[in-house]
Formats: structure tokens, C-alpha cells, sequence
């Protein structure tokens, strides 16, 4: 907890309450920044879409993937210049797709053929990339299984994509959110790299590799530094790239604003529910639903303090 959120919850704010510190946004921009160097970053809209957030981010030079329409509107609203903006959600309605399209936002994400059809009538030449389902060992909170596609199918697509007036732009993947395992990134760009291969080879250069984000932060348990990934994630690039590295991006979002500041909660109950069971149950003014989704089966468990 960084000196300013301190003096902010010493006035005793209402709960519950999110408090952030933008100078540690700024630090971990700045870090991240140098970690990667070689890539774009485009910060991950969804993990703290707050206005001060963008406008802080769009100040340094960030750019921004956004999974909604709302998103991206935001991210407009905030100074964002839409050729900065990427519709990362590989399932989005009909109308955002116009909608962003007419804003003129360039890239969009897919991992079907019913969405790359969609993307074709709905914002016509538009950069397009597959993400593809890899390997999320490692990973706190998993998501291979909702997102993504075989190498085989998204190299289908890719191929496809020109004849519904796209442009086959690159690829993506993500390791899983809270991904502390360096090697779940170097076995994603391995892979990655021999369809990158692949499609020149059918005369299809692709331009573009989307490594996602999921870089992990501290929460009761230490984590490897940022520059543990960055150098991992280039060394993996240049053995698989060689010097014909393609333009890299990276969707952080949990590593930008997860340690800025906290959520304020008043215990307003502390019981024992049954005589036979010697458990103590606090119960908080949030709740799983209400904030703390990703407790769910403790997937990320949050380091408490009493005041």
C-alpha cells in the first residue's frame, strides 16, 4: 500500500471502495516499458477501464485493447487515437464491430469462422488476427478453454480471411492470467512460430504476433520480475524468428494496475453459524460477485489487512 492510498483510507471513505495509486500505474507503464521493449503495448481496457487510468496511459504512449464497444469509446473519450485501439474480444456484436469500424479502429480479433465472416460484412478491410488456444499451465486463472483455436484451424482461417475482404494481419494467443511459468510463453511462441512459417510458405506473410498478457504480480507469494519474462520471451523470439522478427504486442492488464491500490471492505458480521462447527465466518460489504470474481475457488487469494 503506497503512502497516498494510506492517507486516502485514513479518512474513512465509504466501503466498499477501490483505491488506486496512478504513480504506480505510471512505474508499472514505465516497467513494462522496459521489460519489452520490442513490443506494443496495449493495455488490457477490462482490467480498470476508470478514466484517469486512459488519460494517465494514453500520456505515455500506451495503446489499448478493448473488449467492448463501451471500451472503446472510453478509450476515445480519454485521447486515445482509435488507429490505437485493438477489439481484442474474439466474440463481439454485429453493431460494435460497425460501430468501431466507423470510429476506425484497424484490428480485430477472431477464432472462428463465424466471427471472421462477421468481421468481413461488418468492417470490410479491416487487420484481422487469430488467437489460438495454447497451453495454460502455470497460469492462476486459465483460458484456453473459452478462447482460442488449433493451429490447424486458425491456419484455415488465416487463409480464408482474404476472400471475405480482410487482411490476415497475425496471431495470438495467451498464456493464462497470473501465468508465473516464463516456459509457458516460450512453448506459445515455438509453436506460434512454425505457423508464422507455414503461412509465408503458401504465400501468406503474416505481420504480426499478440503475446497476450498475463503477466503475474505479488500477492501473498513472490513471482518472477517482469525482466524475467521479457528476457525469456526474446530469447524464445529469436531462436524461432531469427532476425525476421514480426511486430509484437502485449495486452497487460493485471501487471498494470494490480498492485496500484486496494479494495476497502467493513466487516459487518463475524459469527459462528452452527455450535458444532468451531469456525469463525467474517462476512464482508463485497462480495465474489460484487468485485471479487476472481476468488472463485481461491484461482487468486488476496493478501488481507485488519484496520
Amino acid at each position: 500500500m503506497t503512502p497516498k492510498v494510506a492517507s486516502f483510507l485514513d479518512s474513512s471513505p465509504s466501503t466498499p471502495c477501490l483505491v488506486l495509486d496512478l504513480d504506480t500505474v505510471a512505474q508499472n507503464y514505465a516497467t513494462l516499458r522496459r521489460a519489452l521493449p520490442e513490443a506494443a503495448i496495449y493495455y488490457a481496457v477490462k482490467a480498470n477501464p476508470a478514466a484517469p487510468i486512459l488519460e494517465l496511459l494514453v500520456n505515455a504512449g500506451s495503446r489499448f485493447d478493448a473488449a467492448s464497444l463501451p471500451e472503446i469509446e472510453a478509450c476515445l473519450a480519454a485521447g486515445a487515437r482509435a488507429g490505437d485501439i485493438s477489439f481484442g474480444n474474439t466474440v463481439k456484436k454485429p453493431s460494435a464491430i460497425a460501430a468501431a469500424h466507423a470510429h476506425g479502429v484497424p484490428l480485430y480479433a477472431f477464432d472462428s469462422i463465424e466471427e471472421l465472416e462477421k468481421l468481413g460484412r461488418h468492417a470490410p478491410g479491416a487487420k484481422v488476427y487469430c488467437r489460438i488456444a495454447v497451453n495454460n499451465a502455470g497460469a492462476d486463472w486459465p483460458l484456453s478453454k473459452k478462447f482460442g483455436t488449433t493451429v490447424a484451424r486458425a491456419r484455415e482461417l488465416m487463409l480464408q480471411a482474404p476472400s471475405l475482404g480482410l487482411v490476415p494481419h497475425g496471431l495470438s494467443f495467451h498464456v493464462g492470467s497470473q501465468q508465473t511459468a516464463t516456459a509457458a510463453y516460450e512453448i506459445a511462441i515455438a509453436e506460434v512460430a512454425m505457423l508464422f512459417t507455414d503461412l509465408k510458405d503458401r504465400g501468406l506473410p503474416v505481420q504480426m504476433l499478440n503475446l497476450g498478457g498475463g503477466f503475474p504480480i505479488r500477492y501473498r507469494e513472490d513471482v518472477p520480475e517482469l525482466d524475467t519474462f521479457g528476457n525469456a520471451i526474446m530469447r524464445a523470439m529469436v531462436e524461432h524468428f531469427g532476425n525476421d522478427l514480426p511486430q509484437m504486442l502485449i495486452e497487460p492488464g493485471r501487471a498494470m494496475v494490480g498492485n496500484a491500490g486496494v479494495v476497502a471492505a467493513e466487516a459487518i458480521l463475524v459469527c459462528r453459524r452452527m455450535e458444532e462447527d468451531p469456525r469463525r465466518w467474517v462476512y464482508l460489504d463485497i462480495g465474489r460477485y460484487g468485485g471479487l470474481a476472481e476468488t472463485e475457488g481461491e484461482a487468486i487469494r488476496y493478501r488481507i489487512t485488519a484496520g
